[in-house]
């Protein structure tokens, strides 16, 4: 039996009856825009799950990287004694998982006892903004280009080696290079139709300007498909890699001597009503609408002041070295990808596409902090600064994308921007986020810290 891409209720009874698929992965994005959840038989899922859900802890959505519960937040801690949620399934994102045996997944949204929403999930912030720009008569459609580096180490040869020594993939740059990334093509083709058939629309895949580094673009949806189809796409190459006895990661920067890995996010405004696009305009000023306009320069007024919903962790700011591809210049240009912002496309395609993002974002939070900002343009009836022309790493005198996470944090903690679109009680949830990132980073004394200073103060 072919799956299709998306399943129903009636194609996975037809699957289960005839042994197909056996079992549902029912997840929803953590803090980290990590799949959390359970693996749950088909019969169980159709009983119980379909209706009622699945409980989970709530103290999924106030834990780093590690799984460490993290103090200071309101809505999960020891006091609240870390209750439950209910994840409720969106059965419109039921698919197969056809590079796990058996599989399928759906994604859910978290209610609380009282059924709820909980408004800290990073789906709900997303889906919040969505809904914002549709009271507006907008729809935002986007789409994140992710990259990542390949390696010829496994996860666990990866661990042994304590993440040292690690042997890229490709011992040269394979930028566009066909020759090279042939090499990687018994791993990288495994994924680009693996994807497909989970309903994740790739379009193509190339090498990048690391060794061993790829990108693979998905087209673009609404933004809450395209944050999906993400979380599906990081999680699963991953999957797929450590089946072939391949490490994967999507560190911002795992090494300095290599580039960084980016996820540009390309948005475009649509009317919610009729589809038609709203971005584009040949006659106007800077190619666009008066609306398109207002929603660029929104962007570039909130990239401080949401920088951290694009550059997360520590890590997340070594990738930000001037003449790297790795913006630090808060400005605009005409396909200048020396810029924060670049405009792209024309017609229905024209686009903005924010450079700012590293491949370690979660998803839903970086999209949400993208119609956020667009949408107080448009509320502000902002307009953009003059288009930047020329190397804006050099520029002098213009407002630079924050250098640390300390800075970022610094702008995060009095955004107005970040209160007024998502609420106060979100805001201080990812600020409390944010800040406990830093606190572990304080608490450790780095390999560089100990070659540095052991015997030379």
């Amino acid at each position: 039996m072919g799956f299709p891409s998306r399943l129903t209720i009636s194609d996975l009874e037809s699957a289960a009856a005839l042994g197909e698929i056996d079992t549902v992965v029912v997840a929803f994005p953590d803090m980290q825009g990590r799949p959390a959840g359970k693996r749950v038989t088909v019969p169980f899922f159709l009983e119980h799950v379909v209706e009622h859900g699945i409980e989970a802890c709530d103290y999924l959505l106030a834990v780093d990287v590690d799984m460490d519960p993290l103090p200071g937040y309101r809505f999960a801690n020891w006091d609240t004694g870390y209750g439950d949620v209910t994840a409720v399934p969106d059965l419109a994102t039921l698919r197969p998982i056809p590079w796990l045996a058996g599989t399928a997944l759906v994604l859910c949204d978290l209610q609380d006892a009282g059924g709820t929403t909980v408004e800290v999930s990073p789906r709900a912030m997303l889906r919040r903004q969505v809904e914002r720009a549709r009271l507006m008569g907008l729809e935002v459609r986007c789409a994140t280009e992710l990259e990542f580096f390949l390696f010829s180490d496994s996860y666990e040869e990866a661990e042994a080696k304590g993440w040292s020594g690690l042997v890229p993939h490709s011992s040269t740059i394979e930028d566009y290079q066909i020759f090279q990334t042939s090499r990687e093509e018994y791993v990288i083709r495994a994924i680009r139709n693996s994807m497909l058939a989970a309903g994740v629309p790739v379009e193509f895949s190339k090498g990048e300007a690391g060794r061993g580094q790829h990108e693979i673009n998905v087209t673009y949806g609404s933004a809450l498909a395209s944050a999906d189809n993400h979380l599906v796409f990081k999680n699963g190459v991953k999957e797929i890699a450590a089946q072939h006895g391949r490490a994967a990661t999507f560190m911002a920067k795992w090494s300095m001597d290599e580039v960084g890995s980016s996820c540009h996010i390309h948005s475009s405004l649509w009317d919610a009503a009729s589809g038609e696009p709203l971005t584009g305009d040949p006659d106007g000023e800077a190619g666009m609408t008066e609306v398109g306009r207002q929603f660029l320069a929104g962007q570039i007024a909130g990239a401080r002041e949401l920088a951290w919903c694009f550059a997360p962790y520590v890590n997340s700011y070594r990738r930000y070295v001037p003449g790297s591809w790795a913006p630090t210049a808060n400005v605009w240009g005409e396909d200048n990808r020396t810029c924060g912002f670049r405009l792209v496309g024309s017609g229905p395609s024209r686009r903005v596409e924010c450079r700012i993002p590293g491949a370690d974002i979660n998803p839903y939070t970086a999209l949400a902090a993208t119609i956020a900002s667009g949408l107080y343009g448009i509320e502000n009836g902002l307009e953009p600064p003059a288009c930047y022309e020329g190397n804006a790493y050099d520029a002098a005198d213009i407002a630079r994308i924050p250098a640390t996470l300390v800075e970022a944090i610094s702008e995060l903690e009095k955004s107005g921007i970040a209160t007024h679109a998502f609420g106060e009680e979100v805001h201080y949830h990812l600020l409390n986020t944010a800040r406990q990132e830093w606190a572990k980073a304080n608490s450790v004394v780095t390999d560089w810290e100990l070659r540095r200073n052991f015997e030379r103060i």
